[in-house]
């Protein structure tokens, strides 16, 4: 059986930035296990896998190399701006079906792609600083310091994380985690992975600078991330970081340069939580895949 796969970088206008989705369109008669060899095959972060849907316009399913995950944001943006790119779609909004339910996509005449986000859920946590400052290798003074006026939390628009503020780029950019004491503090707490962010950034017109480690997923560290953005900002609102200052109306989050990576996930936070961005393809491709039941790997 041979499929057609894409590599689509999301949160960006630039070919081999942002963060790299793989989409397959065409993947309703696909196994899960077939699914999972493709995810695999691919090594991106997340591969996206595309069928009819009798609630919405078509359903998504969104594999990491090791498992499914219920959301994905950036392999969702991806996805619509490679629909929209081949004219299997027009601009407009449009329905999606995913495991936390069907979800509004709009998609611009521009190819700017707006993502609905789940319902926020924030839980303030206390895990010891000084345990999540060995797991990042952040000072533990640099949590601290912003720890006073917003909390350690796990924020989920979808995808569950642990939201850590770090005073400064300095901290948050020489962050060298360890997986594993990462992926055993995120199971202490109910996340998947950390967001970690700071305000300082590197560009003037950035709201803030985030990184973000899952290695519960099986991904040490994704370059721009979707979900958790929306999660990020749900948070920012949540616990008032902007104080007496109106709440803004559209929040840019810089990601990816530690990783050289870079790229912009736009944040919108009101009724819904929505998280947008552009998408640019970096790679096209026939992909053979093992039949059901057939030991064996996927062959590039």
């Amino acid at each position: 059986m041979e499929r057609r796969v894409h590599l689509i970088d999301a949160f960006t206008g630039d070919p081999l930035a942002g963060n790299a989705a793989g989409v397959v369109p065409d993947a309703g008669e696909l196994s899960d296990e077939q699914r999972q060899a493709i995810a695999r095959e691919l090594a991106v972060s997340e591969t996206a896998f595309l069928s009819d849907s009798e609630r919405a316009d078509r359903r998504i399913r969104y594999f990491t190399p090791t498992t499914e995950v219920d959301l994905c944001g950036h392999a969702t943006i991806a996805s619509h701006a490679h629909l929209f790119e081949a004219g299997t779609l027009d601009a407009g909004t449009h329905t999606l079906e995913t495991n936390v339910g069907v979800l509004d996509i709009e998609v611009r005449s521009d190819g700017t792609v707006w993502m609905e986000q789940d319902d926020p859920r924030i839980e303030r946590v206390d895990p010891d600083y000084e345990t999540v400052a060995e797991s990042l290798s952040i000072d533990r003074a640099a949590l601290e310091d912003v720890g006073a006026d917003l909390p350690l939390a796990v924020s989920s628009t979808g995808f569950p994380v642990l939201v850590v503020p770090v005073n400064f780029l300095e901290h948050l950019g020489n962050a060298d985690p360890d997986d594993g004491a990462v992926a055993e503090l995120c199971e202490s707490v109910g996340a998947m992975g950390i967001y970690a962010f700071t305000f300082d950034t590197l560009t003037p017109a950035a709201t803030l600078h985030g990184r973000m480690f899952a290695p519960r997923a099986g991904i040490a560290e994704d370059p721009v991330t979707g979900t958790a953005s929306g999660a990020a900002g749900a948070y920012l609102r949540e616990f008032d970081a902007f104080g007496p200052s109106e709440f803004p109306e559209e929040m840019h989050f810089e990601q990816g340069h530690f990783v050289d990576r870079p790229g912009e996930v736009r944040v919108r936070v009101g009724g819904t939580v929505r998280v947008g961005g552009r998408a640019v393809k970096a790679l096209s491709g026939t992909l053979s895949v093992p039949d059901r039941g057939t030991d064996g790997i996927v062959e590039a």
